[in-house]
C-alpha cells in the first residue's frame, strides 16, 4: 500500500473517530453531511443567494469579546428562565424547521421527544412533516406552534383551533415569508420534495444506503397539516410546495396580526423582526414576544445579523415584552452573549436539524446536551451565578476593548 492511500485512510479513521465524539455542533454538522444525500445537507444547510446573511449571522456573534468577573463563588448556579408561558432549564429552545422526514426517517416526533426528555421546548413548523396532533402527543412538555398567514385564511385560523385542542402553549406567527427566498443550492442540485430516484439519486444511494432505504420503505413524506386540503387533487408533493409557496400571502398586515394574537388569545410572538420601529409595533398589536430573526439567512441576502440589531430593539422595548432571537448560534457562548445584550432567550435551528441528520434522536439530543453544557461552563467563566446576572458590562466589541485599552 502507498503511501497516500495509507494517509487516505488513516484521515478517514480519524475522521470517524473524532464524529463519534460529538464535542461541539460541527461535529454533527460533519456526521450529517456523511449521512444524508448531498441535495438534503444543502437543504438544511443552504440559505439564499450568496449566503452572505448566513455567514453574517455566523461572524457577528465572534465579533463579540466576554469579560468575566473573578472570585465568584459558581459552584452551584441557575441556568433556568420562563418565555412564552413556558418555564425552560437553559435559555434557549428548539425552533422550527419544515419536513424533518427529510432528514430522518424518525421525523418531527423523534425532535419533539428529545425535547421533552430534556425538559426542553420546541416548536413545530407548519410546514412540517408531522401533524399538529402527533406532535403534541409525542411531547411530554411544552410544545409551541410556528404558523404563516396563507391566502387561504381558512387553513391559517384551523391551525389555531387545532393547537388549542391540543394545548399548545405558544403561538409564532413567521413575518418574513412574504415571498420565498432565493435558495440556489436547492436549484443547482435539483431538490424536490420528497427527492425522486434519478440517475443521480440512484449512484448517491451507493454513499448512503441507509437514508435512501429507509426514505423509500419508511414513512412517506408528507406536509401533514395541510395535506388534507389536497383531497381529490394530484398529491404529488412537488406540486404541494408549488401551492404552498404561492399561498404564502405578501399583503399579509399588522392589522391581520393583531386579529391572530387575539384569536389565540394566549402567548404570542412575532417572528422575523429586525428593527425597532417593528418591534414596537408588535408590542401595539398585543404580542407577548418578538423573535428578532432573518429566518437563517434564507430569506433576504445581505440582511442585518440578528445580534448586531439585538441591543437597539432592546432598548426599544425595555422589558416590555420578551425578546428570543436566532440565527447564527453554534455555541453555548453565543447564548451567553445573546443574553448579555438584552434577549430573553435563544431558538436553535440547524444545530437540532445536523443532530437529528446524524443520529435521528440521539443526535437531536446531544445537540441540547453539547450547548447546554457549554452555556453553563461559560457562565461559571464569566463568574455569573444565574441567567438574570448577564449584563452588558461582560460583553464587548473590539473597538470597545481598544477605547478601555485607551
Amino acid at each position: 500500500m502507498d503511501l497516500q492511500a495509507k494517509s487516505y485512510i488513516m484521515t478517514y479513521q480519524t475522521k470517524e473517530i473524532l464524529l463519534s465524539k460529538y464535542y461541539n455542533i460541527d461535529d454533527l454538522r460533519l456526521l450529517a453531511k456523511r449521512r444524508v444525500p448531498q441535495a438534503v445537507f444543502d437543504y438544511a444547510d443552504g440559505a439564499a443567494e450568496d449566503e452572505l446573511t448566513k455567514k453574517n449571522n455566523r461572524n457577528a456573534y465572534r465579533k463579540w469579546k466576554l469579560i468575566p468577573d473573578a472570585l465568584i463563588d459558581v459552584a452551584d448556579i441557575d441556568t433556568k428562565t420562563e418565555v412564552l408561558g413556558t418555564k425552560m432549564p437553559y435559555p434557549f429552545a428548539l425552533g422550527p424547521t419544515a419536513i424533518s422526514y427529510l432528514f430522518h426517517h424518525s421525523g418531527e416526533p423523534a425532535v419533539a421527544r428529545a425535547a421533552s426528555k430534556r425538559n426542553f421546548p420546541s416548536t413545530l413548523s407548519s410546514i412540517a412533516s408531522t401533524n399538529i396532533e402527533d406532535y403534541a402527543d409525542a411531547s411530554d412538555g411544552s410544545v409551541w406552534y410556528q404558523m404563516y398567514v396563507w391566502k387561504n385564511r381558512e387553513i391559517s385560523y384551523d391551525f389555531i383551533k387545532r393547537c388549542k385542542k391540543k394545548k399548545y402553549k405558544a403561538i409564532m406567527l413567521t413575518v418574513d415569508v412574504p415571498v420565498g427566498g432565493k435558495r440556489e443550492r436547492d436549484l443547482r442540485s435539483g431538490m424536490t420534495v420528497p427527492p425522486r430516484l434519478t440517475l443521480a439519486s440512484i449512484i448517491d444511494a451507493a454513499f448512503h444506503p441507509t437514508w435512501w432505504w429507509n426514505f423509500i420503505f419508511g414513512p412517506k413524506i408528507k406536509f401533514a397539516n395541510v395535506k388534507e386540503r389536497f383531497t381529490g387533487k394530484k398529491t404529488n408533493l412537488s406540486n404541494i410546495m408549488t401551492y404552498m409557496n404561492q399561498q404564502f400571502d405578501p399583503s399579509v398586515t399588522w392589522e391581520e396580526a393583531k386579529e391572530i394574537a387575539s384569536m389565540w388569545g394566549g402567548p404570542f410572538a412575532i417572528k422575523g423582526i429586525m428593527n425597532s420601529a417593528d418591534a414596537e409595533r408588535a408590542i401595539e398589536i398585543g404580542a407577548s414576544a418578538i423573535v428578532i430573526s432573518n429566518h437563517g439567512g434564507r430569506q433576504l441576502d445581505s440582511a442585518a445579523a440578528p445580534i448586531d440589531v439585538l441591543p437597539g430593539i432592546a432598548k426599544t422595548v425595555n422589558k416590555r415584552v420578551e425578546i428570543l432571537i436566532d440565527g447564527g448560534i453554534r455555541r453555548g457562548s453565543d447564548i451567553i452573549k445573546a443574553i448579555a445584550l438584552g434577549a430573553d432567550a435563544c431558538l436553535i435551528g440547524r444545530p437540532w436539524v445536523y443532530g437529528l441528520a446524524a443520529k435521528g434522536e440521539e443526535g437531536v439530543g446531544i445537540a441540547i446536551d453539547v450547548l447546554a453544557s457549554e452555556v453553563r461552563r461559560n457562565l461559571q467563566l464569566l463568574g455569573c451565578q444565574s441567567i438574570n446576572d448577564l449584563k452588558r458590562k461582560h460583553i464587548a466589541l473590539d473597538r470597545e476593548l481598544l477605547d478601555e485599552i485607551e
